[in-house]
């Protein structure tokens, strides 16, 4: 496969989840990917890393670099500690993070990260939750990853998910700067 790579499997993410479902409306906490992000319109997110809005100064979102823990974050202390180890073990440097919820029958339609943010970085996923028909495809492939396996994946290329089965697929999903 060239556009998806098995980086780890075996991942305990139980204590992740119990974090999240200890969070009265986790997931309601910020509404504003699915409201703004036509492609992501099925999905329910929860920031844990955000771009610097402070830094935009006339650029457009998918070229600022800049990022940071957002407040919401501080609910999750060990989700926060996950990522920095991640980020050490893959030698990168943080950059933006979210957990995301795709509801049965749900989609994240096609589309092609642009930007030069993006073309800097790659990106992860680490699967929290996920059921046969989940798929996440990117050109001509497709893989159903499956419960603690992180994986890289080229989201610089068209790419597409789909939830086809009857649970909710759940994926920690971050993007870390290559560290020289």
């Amino acid at each position: 496969m060239k556009n998806f790579r098995l980086v780890r499997d075996s991942i305990d993410v139980a204590p992740y989840l119990d974090e999240i479902a200890s969070v009265p409306d986790a997931w309601g906490l910020n509404a504003g990917r699915k409201q703004k992000i036509a492609v992501q319109r099925d999905v329910d997110a929860i920031p844990i890393r955000g771009l610097r809005k402070s830094k935009i100064a006339g650029r457009d979102k998918w070229d600022v670099h800049e990022s940071r823990f957002t407040n919401i974050s501080r609910n999750f202390p060990k989700i926060r500690a996950l990522l920095t180890s991640l980020a050490e073990e893959l030698n990168g440097e943080l950059s933006r993070a979210r957990i995301v919820r795709l509801p049965p029958g749900g989609k994240v339609y096609p589309h092609i990260d642009r930007g030069e943010y993006y073309r800097q970085r790659d990106r992860y996923h680490l699967v929290f939750v996920t059921a046969p028909g989940n798929l996440l495809t990117c050109e001509d492939e497709s893989v159903h990853m499956k419960t603690g396996e992180l994986w890289w994946f080229e989201n610089k290329r068209e790419h597409s998910a789909e939830n086809a089965s009857d649970v909710d697929r759940i994926h920690f999903i971050f993007d870390l700067l290559k560290r020289s």
